[in-house]
């Protein structure tokens, strides 16, 4: 994004989750809880159901900063983020976000962003902070 202002709004990213990519995410960190692959054990769980790992709704915030901020992220980003709520299959998430601040030096600027990801309902799965580095 070029010309950056405070109250800026985010290029959103949007996914529909499925119980196969709940299972390719296992697959590939390795990560087998029975809450996330298991509908025995999930159906007996608070959740009443499969739920998506946290850490895969959350990589959708970093696709985010990286497709607003491209490698200012990869080089740079840090996120502060909590979990608020859990995501089932066939449920489609947003992940979205605001320029809540920019700080100014001679040689760089810090933008920092309000980020959330939700639900198509608006429930709030996921809330944080994100804030990268630009080199002027």
């Amino acid at each position: 994004m070029t010309d950056m202002k405070e109250k800026d709004q985010l290029i959103r990213i949007q996914k529909l989750i499925t119980k196969e990519k709940i299972l390719q995410y296992a697959n590939a960190s390795g990560d087998f809880n029975p809450i996330h692959i298991n509908n025995d054990f999930a159906k007996k769980s608070q959740f009443g159901q499969i739920i998506a790992h946290g850490m895969m709704i959350a990589a959708s915030i970093s696709e985010m900063m990286t497709e607003n901020f491209k490698h200012d992220w990869i080089e740079s980003g840090k996120l502060k983020m909590k979990f608020k709520s859990p995501v089932f299959h066939n449920e489609k998430i947003i992940a979205s976000g605001e320029i809540t601040k920019i700080k100014n030096s001679e040689t760089k600027r810090e933008i920092i962003n309000s980020v959330f990801v939700k639900k198509e309902s608006g429930e709030i799965v996921i809330s944080g902070t994100a804030s990268v580095i630009q080199n002027k």
